[in-house]
C-alpha cells in the first residue's frame, strides 16, 4: 500500500511539473497525453508514471506540429489575397 501511495504521488508531481513548465497549447497537448499514456502505461505492466511521462512529451509536440500547421495555413490563406 505504501507503494502505491509513493507512486500516486510521484505522478501526481510530475505532472504538476509538466503543467507548470508548459504554455497553454503544450499544457492542452500534455494533459491528453499523459492521461491516454498513463492508462496504457498502466495496463501494459504497471508502468503508469512513465507512459505518462512519455504521453505528456508526445502530447506537447502534437500540439506543436498542429499549431505550425495552422500557422502555415493562416501564411497560404493571407497571401492568396490581395
Amino acid at each position: 500500500m505504501t507503494m502505491s501511495i509513493t507512486k500516486t504521488m510521484l505522478a501526481a508531481s510530475v505532472a504538476a511539473l509538466a503543467l507548470l513548465s508548459t504554455q497553454a497549447a503544450e499544457a492542452k497537448g500534455c494533459i491528453k497525453g499523459a492521461i491516454v499514456g498513463g492508462v496504457a502505461g498502466h495496463y501494459a505492466g504497471h508502468h503508469g508514471v512513465l507512459g505518462a511521462a512519455a504521453g505528456c512529451l508526445y502530447g506537447r509536440h502534437r500540439a506543436k506540429e498542429q499549431e505550425r500547421q495552422q500557422q502555415q495555413q493562416g501564411q497560404v490563406n493571407g497571401q492568396g489575397r490581395t
